[in-house]
C-alpha cells in the first residue's frame, strides 16, 4: 500500500511539473506570436496573459488583445479572449470570446460585435505548421451594430469547416436561426415592410479547394485563395421569397469566377422589385427582364415559381440570357 502510495505521489509530481512547463510553454508561445506579428509590422498587443485549468486543462486568458493588418487594413479587438485546451494535447483548442463588444475595422469602417457564448472550437494536426483539420464556431445570441444603429442579428450561429481527403479541399457549413437584418441592411436591400423581420431558413453547404491549406501562415502571411467551388445547396427562406442555389466555379488567379449556379425562386417578381429598388437593376429594364422570365416561369408550369441559373463567363454574370453586369472577385483579404 505504501509503495502505491509513493508512486501515486512522484505521478502525481511529475504531473504537475509537465502540467506548469506546458502551460509555461503555451503562454509563451502566445508572446512569442505577437511579437513575431509586431516585426513584422502589425500592431499586436495585450494587457495580461494568465493560466488555469490545473490539473486536467490549459486555459489560457488574453486581457484586451489588439491585432492590426497595414496590410490588409483589418483590424480586431476585444476585452478578452480564452484559449482552452486539454492538458495532454494542446491540437484541440478552443477560443472562447468576451461577450462584450468586439470590434472589427477594415480600414475607417468598424463594426461592433457582441455574442453571447462564442466559441471556436479548433482540431489541429500535428506538426508546427498547425494545419487546420476541423473548425466549429458556434454562438448564442448575437448582433452586429456600426457602432450606432444594428446591422444585422440572429439567435444562434453554426458554421463547420472540416479537412476533406485533400489538404486544400474543405467542407463548409453554415447555419444561421432568425436572422434578421437592421434597417439600413434592409433599406440596401430595398425589402418591403411585408417581408417579416427575420429568415425563416439561411443555410450554405458547399464544398471549397484552396490554393493552399490553411495553417498557422493563414494568419501570420497569406490567406488561403478559392480556386473550385462546388455549392451543395444555399437555402434562403424570407417571408414569401425563397431561393434555392446549387452550382459549380471555378476562380482564377485574380480572383474571377466562371461556371453556372443553378436556381429557384420562389415569388420572383418580388425579387425583381427589390433588385430595381436597390440599384442592381436598372429601371428602363426592369420590363423586358420581367417578361423573359415570365416566360421561363409559365415553361414550369408555375408562373410563381422560377428555374433559371446563372451564368458567369469572363467577368461577367447573366441571370440566363439576360446579362446583369460584372462578376464579384472572391478574394480573401
Amino acid at each position: 500500500m505504501l509503495r502505491l502510495v509513493k508512486l501515486l505521489s512522484v505521478a502525481a509530481l511529475l504531473w504537475s511539473l509537465y502540467w506548469f512547463a506546458a502551460g509555461w510553454g503555451l503562454r509563451h508561445g502566445i508572446s512569442s506570436w505577437f511579437a513575431e506579428q509586431q516585426r513584422q509590422g502589425w500592431q499586436a498587443e495585450y494587457s495580461a496573459l494568465t493560466g488555469s485549468g490545473f490539473p486536467s486543462r490549459h486555459t489560457t486568458r488574453i486581457s484586451h488583445p489588439t491585432l492590426a493588418d497595414p496590410g490588409t487594413g483589418t483590424a480586431w479587438r476585444a476585452d478578452w479572449l480564452e484559449v482552452d485546451s486539454p492538458a495532454i494535447w494542446p491540437g484541440r483548442q478552443t477560443l472562447r470570446f468576451a461577450p462584450t463588444p468586439q470590434r472589427l475595422s477594415y480600414y475607417d469602417q468598424t463594426t461592433v460585435i457582441e455574442a453571447t457564448d462564442m466559441e471556436t472550437r479548433l482540431h489541429l494536426a500535428p506538426g508546427l505548421a498547425l494545419t487546420l483539420e476541423e473548425l466549429a464556431l458556434s454562438s448564442g445570441p448575437w448582433h452586429i451594430s456600426d457602432g450606432q444603429s444594428a446591422l444585422m442579428s440572429a439567435k444562434s450561429l453554426q458554421l463547420g469547416m472540416r479537412q476533406t481527403d485533400s489538404a486544400e479541399r474543405y467542407q463548409l457549413l453554415i447555419s444561421v436561426t432568425d436572422f434578421a437584418p437592421g434597417a439600413a441592411v434592409r433599406r440596401v436591400l430595398a425589402a418591403s415592410d411585408s417581408l417579416p423581420d427575420s429568415f425563416e431558413t439561411l443555410v450554405l453547404d458547399l464544398e471549397v479547394t484552396f490554393d493552399t491549406s490553411w495553417d498557422r501562415t493563414a494568419l501570420e502571411l497569406r490567406r488561403p485563395q478559392p480556386r473550385h467551388i462546388v455549392l451543395k445547396l444555399a437555402d434562403v427562406h424570407w417571408g414569401k421569397l425563397r431561393l434555392k442555389a446549387t452550382g459549380t466555379l471555378e476562380i482564377n488567379e485574380a480572383g474571377l469566377p466562371t461556371g453556372e449556379i443553378f436556381l429557384k425562386v420562389q415569388n420572383w417578381r418580388q425579387l425583381l422589385v427589390m433588385a430595381e429598388g436597390a440599384g442592381a437593376l436598372p429601371a428602363r429594364a426592369r420590363d423586358g427582364v420581367e417578361r423573359v422570365l415570365a416566360l421561363f416561369a409559365g415553361l414550369g408550369g408555375n408562373p410563381r415559381d422560377l428555374d433559371t441559373q446563372l451564368n458567369i463567363r469572363d467577368g461577367y454574370v447573366a441571370l440566363g440570357p439576360i446579362p446583369l453586369g460584372p462578376a464579384p472577385r472572391l478574394i480573401l483579404r
